[in-house]
């Protein structure tokens, strides 16, 4: 396996690779998005206790799970850098972290918008929407540190090691509803087990999601370029692309 991934550890070659992939996320992002969006939206009942107000489940569910996801894989890059010096791994995690934290914002406002009429309140101190508020502290504290510091290798180790500290919070984020007794309801589509959700409302969910894990891939991928070209501008290859796109 690490013999097939080597390869890709050459900036050149990952960049290139990336720029073949971004076109099919693009294409997969308007489908999966265009067909649940539209299903959620228009042919979906309302909820029995909730009304139509629940429609917002199919944007706030799949960003509070990405903003999770993202953060793991951040600090997974983040690992594979300290450890292994991978620049590459550190490029990717810079690239998702902005990422991250929009998926973090959407969610909390979303969760927010969402509370005020099952809730009655905008916002409480509830122990899910307070971790939640966390990760995104988290994630701004990251994105910081990747530019503070005009050594990319330093400012990579600093946002790194902020990186593994804070995924101590994903399992409370995960598990906080069934840790303490909260008002946040408790897992809908993650637990193990069968869904509490019908199926007409669970799989448009499912396409919703497909097409918000294509949007981040999507989004990630431009951002991972941007950044190999910005970390290896002085490099020959990336001067011969460039001169090659402004000929083009």
């Amino acid at each position: 396996m690490w013999k097939w991934l080597h390869p890709y550890a050459n900036p050149e070659v990952s960049y290139h690779f990336t720029g073949k992939l971004l076109p099919w996320f693009s294409k997969l992002t308007m489908l999966f998005l265009s067909i649940g969006i539209v299903w959620a939206l228009l042919f979906v009942p309302a909820d029995y206790q909730q009304g139509n107000s629940f429609r917002i489940f199919y944007l706030h569910v799949p960003s509070a799970m990405l903003s999770m996801g993202i953060y793991v894989g951040m600090a997974i890059a983040a690992l594979s850098s300290l450890v292994w010096q991978i620049k590459l791994a550190d490029a990717s995690a810079a690239a998702m972290a902005p990422v991250g934290a929009v998926m973090t914002a959407i969610a909390l406002i979303t969760g927010a918008a969402w509370g005020r009429p099952t809730w009655g309140t905008w916002w409480i101190w509830d122990a899910r929407l307070t971790s939640e508020l966390i990760l995104l502290f988290l994630y701004l504290g990251v994105i910081a540190l990747h530019n503070a510091f005009e050594d990319k290798a330093l400012a990579g180790k600093a946002a790194g090691i902020l990186s593994l500290v804070g995924v101590v919070n994903i399992p409370i984020i995960k598990y906080s509803v069934e840790w303490w007794n909260t008002l946040h309801q408790g897992s809908t589509v993650s637990k193990l087990g069968a869904p509490s959700m019908s199926s007409e409302m669970f799989w448009p969910f499912i396409i919703c999601l497909i097409g918000f894990i294509c949007l981040i891939s999507w989004v990630i991928g431009l951002r991972f370029r941007n950044e190999i070209l910005a970390r290896n501008a002085m490099r020959p290859w990336v001067r011969d692309y460039v001169n090659n796109m402004e000929a083009s």
